[in-house]
């Protein structure tokens, strides 16, 4: 494929070159008086043929080594090296096709001696050759930048896969792991609910393998997976905690990081709950504003420890989002007024 469009823009721009010296031939021709425009046509012709084939073979000749061109002087060295071709070929192949066509019309081709013809055209030509060889030298090493930038950009985003379902199968066992210790827990006092919460962890497994490797979903998605988790949670803390959601239906087809509101979730429970026995009022919520995804997840008794190190789920979730959207996103944690924490993420979501 890339030497196709090599070969297209090459010849594209050795066409567009001939057809320039075949106009200007031609205007200097009738200027000065004459009458048969197939003259000029022909002598620019022929010798466009005659370096076409040239040119062609020495192309032909030295392409397996572009890799030359890393260093430009061993490149253009190669080039030079064929020079002697073009002195030695250009001459009978541009005015053999000459002397030919003139013989077929009944005229004959007059030019100086075959020496001062050979010097001038050899000088003629080395100009011509070294003007085109620079040409070339500089698609092709446009080419190769283009292939580089592409192959690091291509790496670039392996890498960047592999970080983030690094970043996904930690976040797997995590959450597995606090949920097996809530059924654990619940063993010891009431087998039904035990059961009941075990029903909810298998649903919201379910869910997770219905997202296969995806690493963004759609809020639809994500919301089976945090109102399960918010089940089971619920079920631990029966009691001490009620969780309100207010999603609005606009947002449920934004897409955001599979499994990125159940790290906020769970930093509010771990912070909060576990922390206090009053009942802790969560609202979580959904809309869009200005071309963004905003959750936000408000609890009413928190507190926002200055300084605090994030959590794994916290980290994790703000690692994945720089993974994927840079600058363009973001989860933010600020205190309430008059107590309570919100937790703030936001994430592009185009109309």
């Amino acid at each position: 494929m890339r030497l196709q469009r090599t070969t297209i823009v090459i010849g594209v721009a050795w066409l567009l070159f001939w057809a320039l010296m075949v106009s200007v031939a031609v205007e200097d021709y009738l200027r000065d008086g004459g009458d048969r425009l197939w003259q000029p046509v022909l002598w620019e012709s022929s010798s466009m043929l005659a370096a076409t084939i040239l040119l062609a073979l020495q192309r032909h000749l030295t392409r397996r080594h572009d890799h030359l061109l890393a260093t430009p002087w061993r490149w253009f060295g190669l080039q030079a090296l064929f020079l002697p071709m073009y002195w030695m070929a250009f001459v009978p192949i541009a005015f053999g096709i000459r002397h030919g066509v003139y013989g077929l019309a009944g005229l004959a081709y007059e030019h100086e001696a075959w020496g001062p013809t050979f010097l001038y055209e050899s000088l003629k030509l080395s100009v011509f050759v070294g003007l085109f060889v620079v040409i070339v030298f500089g698609i092709l090493s446009y080419q190769q930048l283009l292939e580089q930038k592409l192959r690091a950009e291509q790496a670039n985003a392996l890498l960047r896969q592999a970080h983030l379902q690094r970043l996904r199968q930690q976040m797997q066992p995590h959450f597995l792991f606090n949920a097996l210790n809530t059924i654990s827990s619940l063993m010891h006092s009431d087998v039904a609910r035990a059961d009941a919460t075990l029903v909810e962890l298998a649903d919201v497994l379910r869910a997770t393998l219905d997202v296969g490797e995806l690493q963004v979903a759609p809020l639809s998605t994500e919301l089976r997976l945090v109102r399960g988790y918010a089940r089971v949670m619920e079920e631990r803390y029966a009691g001490r905690v009620a969780i309100a959601w207010q999603i609005d239906d606009d947002a449920l087809a934004c897409p955001l990081p599979v499994m990125s509101i159940q790290p906020l979730l769970e930093n509010i429970f771990k912070h909060t709950v576990e922390q206090r026995r009053e009942t802790a009022q969560i609202v979580i919520s959904a809309r869009r504003r200005d071309g963004l995804l905003v959750v936000t997840l408000d609890d009413d008794i928190g507190t926002l420890a200055p300084h605090a190190p994030a959590g794994i789920g916290l980290s994790n979730l703000r690692e994945r989002m720089a993974a994927l959207y840079g600058e363009r996103a973001g989860v933010t944690l600020s205190p309430r007024d008059p107590a309570g924490v919100r937790a703030t993420m936001s994430v592009p979501c185009a109309s």
